[in-house]
């Protein structure tokens, strides 16, 4: 599949989703193919290699985050989004920047584990269907007092009962099954360690904590159909190696995670100031700077080397310049792209182009009340000027305006849905006549949309 993923194939397929910004799916579509072409690579220069990390300037609402949330998509990597302002400086209370490294390996470890219990999915399944129909008909207990005779009739009902399981006749009996829950499974509870959080904890005193909680049966009264899914995930959690999934786990988040940092810019602050809480900014800074740069974090599934992820910050920069960054963070991201803000023309094709056009997405929600909606070409057009005049007059949103606007125009239809005509269209007069009033009214729009 990576194979296949060449730099033209990966801006083709964001295209479907986003509209425009060619320059940073280009810079996107390379670093991708560029951590590919470093899996290939052979010999000790493959750990010299180091990911080509980017910087996304551009106002809000105009595909910063859906690019970044897309390519995670596209290459099945893990993918973690954190907001740059909510992490604080070593000292103060709040999230440290560590805590990024361990939520990619959580998301890692539930990748690898899905992956995994998929290739068992089958023979877990068979055992669940085993475990229902020795219910369903108990074995004999003590087969040396029955004769042959005995056994074979036993074994004819177990047959039938089989056969009306696979065809769903008894999808809805009641029946008690007793439930043994992986002590794996169960959520830890919360303890602290030097104020370390939990995931700090040596995954060996982990183990030992996990041993000393007693795993607890539970009876419980459920239909067939519960029970087949209740076995079949336990089955399927016995049969996968929990060290394996860790393990690869571990290896898919050090080479092929992808951290986006969004809202870069609220951590930076003018060169020239030099107190009070940009100093904290800057703090949070030189947090991020080893993580990017390339350490080692410690995680409940294991040390995460953070040398060969691949991070992509992104920020509007409107009163700060990248440049305000410290030097060491700023080299950190050598692949610069601007994001343009959008005009009438990328909204009329927002609004009808993407795989999941908001047009596309209201029409499918209707269609649900059985109304069929269709907006005229002159409604997209109307929409769309009315986007770019609004973001220009009061604040630029980019593409969320569309969501507030259609949410506005369609709020009667929405409402009176179950009991309206079941062929509606919307034309340019009635977006006009829905919002003119807003548009026209500054204070009010600032408020409403």
């Amino acid at each position: 599949m990576e194979e296949k993923l060449t730099p033209k194939k990966i801006v083709e397929l964001l295209d479907k989703y986003i509209v425009g910004q060619a320059e940073a799916k280009k810079a996107i579509a390379i670093a991708l193919r560029t951590r590919y072409r470093r899996h290939k690579v052979k010999g000790d220069i493959k750990d010299e290699i180091m990911p080509k990390n980017i910087l996304m300037i551009g106002p809000t609402g105009v595909g910063k985050t859906e690019i970044a949330r897309r390519i995670a998509k596209i290459t099945n990597a893990p993918f973690v989004k954190v907001e740059a302002s909510k992490f604080t400086e070593v000292g103060y209370v709040g999230r440290d920047v560590e805590s990024i490294i361990r939520d990619l390996a959580r998301i890692s470890y539930e990748m690898v584990k899905q992956e995994e219990l998929k290739k068992v999915e089958d023979k877990a399944k068979k055992e669940a269907e085993e475990k229902v129909l020795d219910i369903l008909v108990p074995p004999l207990k003590n087969q040396s007092i029955y004769n042959n005779e005995e056994e074979e009739r036993l074994n004819r009902t177990r047959e039938k009962f089989r056969e009306k399981l696979k065809n769903g006749e008894l999808d809805d009996k009641i029946i008690e099954i007793t439930v043994s829950p992986q002590r794996a499974e169960q959520p830890m509870p919360f303890i602290e360690i030097a104020a370390a959080p939990i995931d700090e904890i040596d995954s060996s005193l982990r183990d030992m904590l996990d041993n000393l909680i007693p795993g607890r049966k539970k009876t419980r009264k459920v239909t067939v159909k519960e029970a087949l899914k209740i076995f079949q995930e336990e089955e399927a959690q016995k049969l996968i190696d929990k060290d394996k999934v860790k393990e690869k786990a571990i290896e898919k988040a050090s080479n092929d995670g992808i951290v986006f940092i969004d809202e870069i810019d609220k951590i930076v602050s003018k060169s020239s100031s030099t107190s009070g809480p940009d100093v904290s900014r800057e703090g949070v800074q030189r947090d991020l700077l080893p993580i990017v740069e390339g350490s080692s974090v410690n995680t409940r599934y294991g040390i995460i080397k953070t040398d060969h992820i691949l991070f992509i910050a992104a920020g509007a920069f409107h009163q700060v310049k990248p440049s305000d960054m410290i030097p060491e963070l700023q080299g950190r991201f050598p692949i610069r792209v601007e994001l343009k803000p959008l005009t009438k023309a990328d909204f009329v094709r927002i609004l009808k182009e993407p795989k999941n056009a908001l047009i596309k997405q209201y029409k499918a929600l209707l269609e649900t009340e059985g109304i069929e909606i269709n907006f005229t070409d002159d409604a997209i057009e109307k929409i769309s000027e009315i986007a770019e005049k609004i973001n220009k007059e009061t604040e630029n949103i980019g593409a969320r305006r569309l969501h507030t606007l259609l949410e506005k125009l369609l709020e009667d239809i929405s409402f009176e849905a179950p009991d309206t005509d079941k062929q509606i269209t919307i034309d340019a007069a009635y977006v006009e006549n829905k919002l003119a009033n807003i548009v026209e009214d500054r204070d009010l729009s600032r408020y409403i949309l």
